[in-house]
């Protein structure tokens, strides 16, 4: 019985020897066979979890008065300093932007602080720009994102530093195509008690910057709130409030495109990525809360020193000298 059970064994490798070649190759040639699964850890399987959720706790309570979505804080720290590939914590990194606009998203629109006529044309091609950055962004070496999330972290360092914000910008007259496309509108601003008309300008340049940003979205896996409302506030003339909550509008559609690649191609997990939603989310609610309290130039401050340091370090950390 024995010898005829192994003789079987011995016909079915044979006869499937081509199947069972294919599968192992298959399986060797899965995009994060090699270097997605860390080396062994001390740590148990929930010690992971549990510090991402503190982290991401702790990110979201100084996002929110920071002015900063949390998907640009949480990129590069958690990719520097937790021992997951990048392309894991980059779409974790979407549905925690994605899920922080979409909390917001709601009382921004009932409160005329979000556009619809002004989000659509720009989340369309952000979003378009956002799939390509994706793909993009899975098919090249973890090393060269890393070195290119270092610089952009330093240039958005640069970005915060240096940027003025108007509340009411001047804008004398539309241009055609924000004409054309009905990109004003009338918001209460409750600290005037007044409403505010606005209008746009420049949509043009505005348009061909959305796809820059979109691409950067898809490719760093974070939200690009950082780059939207300067672009509408600064260039386009939109009034700071309604940049904002245009701007967190803006980045449900954008992130949402991106994260169907990430989660297409594998690279969301939920040990990774449900902790770090639920930490952020509840940090952000703190963080709305304090915003009254604490000063903003503090805190903003605190964030521009910390990703100061975590730009240096994904900098570093992809050119191989601070692994």
């Amino acid at each position: 019985m024995l010898g005829k059970a192994i003789r079987g064994i011995g016909g079915f490798l044979k006869t499937h020897a081509v199947v069972i070649w294919l599968a192992l190759s298959m399986g060797a040639a899965s995009a994060y066979a090699a270097d997605a699964i860390p080396a062994p850890s001390a740590m148990p399987w929930w010690g992971f979890p549990l510090a991402l959720f503190v982290t991401s706790f702790l990110l979201g309570i100084v996002a929110v008065p920071s002015g900063v979505g949390g998907g640009v804080l949480f990129v590069p720290i958690v990719g520097g300093f937790f021992p997951f590939h990048l392309d894991f914590v980059r779409g974790a990194g979407l549905l925690v932007a994605l899920a922080s606009a979409l909390a917001a998203g709601p009382s921004l629109l009932r409160g005329g602080l979000a556009s619809l006529r002004l989000a659509l044309p720009l989340a369309v091609l952000a979003s378009a720009s956002a799939i390509a950055g994706a793909m993009v962004g899975l098919a090249i070496p973890a090393n060269i994102v890393q070195i290119a999330l270092g610089g952009t972290i330093l240039g958005i360092v640069l970005l915060m530093a240096t940027a003025k914000k108007s509340e009411f910008p001047e804008v004398a007259a539309p241009d055609s195509l924000s004409s054309a496309l009905a990109m004003n509108g009338i918001f209460h601003d409750a600290a005037r008690g007044q409403n505010i008309n606005w209008q746009v300008h420049r949509t043009k340049t505005g348009l061909a910057l959305f796809l820059c940003i979109g691409f950067l979205a898809g490719l760093f896996g974070m939200g690009a709130g950082w780059a939207n409302v300067p672009v509408l506030n600064l260039l386009m003339g939109a009034p700071l409030k309604v940049s904002a909550g245009t701007s967190s509008f803006i980045l449900t559609l954008v992130d949402s495109s991106a994260a169907w690649i990430y989660m297409n191609k594998g690279a969301v997990l939920a040990i990774v990525t449900v902790p770090s939603v639920i930490g952020m989310m509840l940090g952000a609610t703190i963080g709305a809360r304090l915003l009254h309290v604490l000063k903003a130039s503090v805190v903003r401050k605190m964030v521009i020193s910390l990703l100061l340091f975590a730009g240096v370090r994904a900098l570093l950390k992809g050119l191989g000298i601070w692994v």
